[in-house]
């Protein structure tokens, strides 16, 4: 039977991992990542996980040490956040290119310098290009059923590429929620024994990585794509599976709250997405049909579920926690470019290092974008920066495209 308990964001993805039957674990602390595998040594030293932990000089080593492991037919995990991610990316595509399956945890945290320690997305966001999917938790409930589902996911033959969980440093992190835990027999069940596209084995030779003419590495790039795109379907098959054994199903890549009948929607990933959907009701009192778009999958790119739920919008408002610098945040370029530019736009950059963002400061973003609006007929403004409740226009915002400046260029 499952078991509801209080825990942190980072216990439930160790439990996932546990529940999953991860075999080795390679970890190096970081804050705010440390308490996952600090727990999950706890379960390996209790003898209620049956694996082996890997302690290592470095996250570069711990992600190699991970990838090998798996390579070795294993299924592996470890997790990070920030500068850790950042030491770990040659090794990030390393995996991926090997297409082994593999999950890691990113606690998202803000890259230095100066030095931060709280949320930010700039992180988990630099992944974008290597080859990893990518899921970004709302809850802790979340971070623990991703987890889960992600090893499916990522060890699929239509798919063997590795995957990221992500989930927002100290918000979801250190912060106790109920979780509900599924029985093991259940997991069992949601996820068959470790598959992947080869084994490498001691006496049995095997070249990989090496040098190769440049359209066999074409070739294999486009493959990689191709299996990224067809991940699609695999996330939709385990989330409604998932749902049949858990109650909590994760079909769509892409969770909608009131979205059917809003004329402006609030766009996002992570944890403040719970607080615009407080503010979607706060402004649907004062008579603005509000709802929330939250991305739970960023890679591959939900493009099917965002262009249904928001292209006929009267205006879409991106929040990012990070920011592309010179042009906006990468979440409002990918909507953007998924969307077209119908809808009015608006991206707002915003809480990055942890800054405070409540749903009272999210319905008054909303608020602001609906009146240009209003005001100007259509809007499309990539960076309209919102700080200590203000908002700072960014070059080149001095002069956004408004109004029939936007009617002649969509013409």
């Amino acid at each position: 039977m499952p078991v509801v308990t209080s825990l942190r964001g980072n216990e439930a993805v160790a439990y996932a991992a546990k529940l999953a039957r991860v075999e080795v674990v390679a970890a190096y602390p970081i804050t705010p990542q440390t308490i996952i595998v600090e727990k999950i040594d706890e379960l390996i030293s209790s003898g209620e996980m049956d694996a082996d932990f890997i302690d290592v000089e470095s996250e570069h080593s711990a992600l190699a040490a991970a990838y090998g492991a798996a390579a070795g037919g294993v299924r592996a995990f470890t997790a990070t956040s920030s500068h850790g991610l950042a030491y770990m990316y040659e090794m990030l595509w390393w995996t991926a290119g090997s297409r082994i399956p593999l999950v890691m945890a990113v606690v998202t945290r803000a890259i230095g310098p100066p030095w931060n320690i709280h949320v930010e997305h700039a992180d988990i966001m630099s992944t974008r290009d290597t080859g990893w999917l990518i899921s970004m938790a709302e809850n802790n409930q979340e971070a623990l059923d991703l987890t889960i589902m992600m090893f499916r996911v990522t060890e699929d033959p239509r798919v063997y590429l590795p995957g990221i969980v992500g989930l927002d440093g100290f918000i979801l992190s250190h912060t106790v929620e109920p979780v509900e835990l599924p029985d093991q027999e259940t997991v069992d069940e949601f996820l068959p024994p470790r598959r992947q596209p080869y084994v490498i084995q001691p006496r049995e030779k095997i070249a990989m990585g090496n040098l190769v003419p440049d359209e066999y590495f074409e070739e294999l790039r486009m493959d990689m794509h191709r299996s990224m795109a067809r991940a699609r379907e695999v996330i939709r098959e385990a989330g409604r599976e998932y749902g049949k054994l858990t109650g909590r199903s994760y079909e769509s890549l892409i969770d909608c709250y009131r979205c059917s009948d809003a004329d402006v929607l609030v766009a996002g990933i992570g944890s403040w997405m719970g607080d615009a959907k407080i503010a979607a009701d706060m402004l649907r009192e004062k008579g603005i049909r509000a709802g929330v778009l939250r991305l739970r999958w960023i890679r591959p790119f939900p493009w099917e579920e965002v262009r249904e739920a928001a292209i006929g919008k009267k205006l879409v408002a991106v929040m990012d926690r990070s920011i592309s610098f010179g042009h906006a945040g990468p979440l409002f370029l990918e909507l953007s470019s998924a969307l077209e530019a119908r809808p009015s736009m608006v991206g707002v950059p915003a809480g990055i290092g942890g800054v405070d963002i409540s749903y009272e400061d999210i319905a008054s973003i909303v608020e602001h974008a609906y009146s240009l609006v209003e005001e100007e007929g259509r809007v499309y403004i990539p960076a309209y920066w919102y700080h200590l409740g203000k908002f700072h226009p960014m070059p080149p915002l001095e002069h956004p495209v408004r109004g029939e400046k936007l009617r002649e260029a969509r013409r």
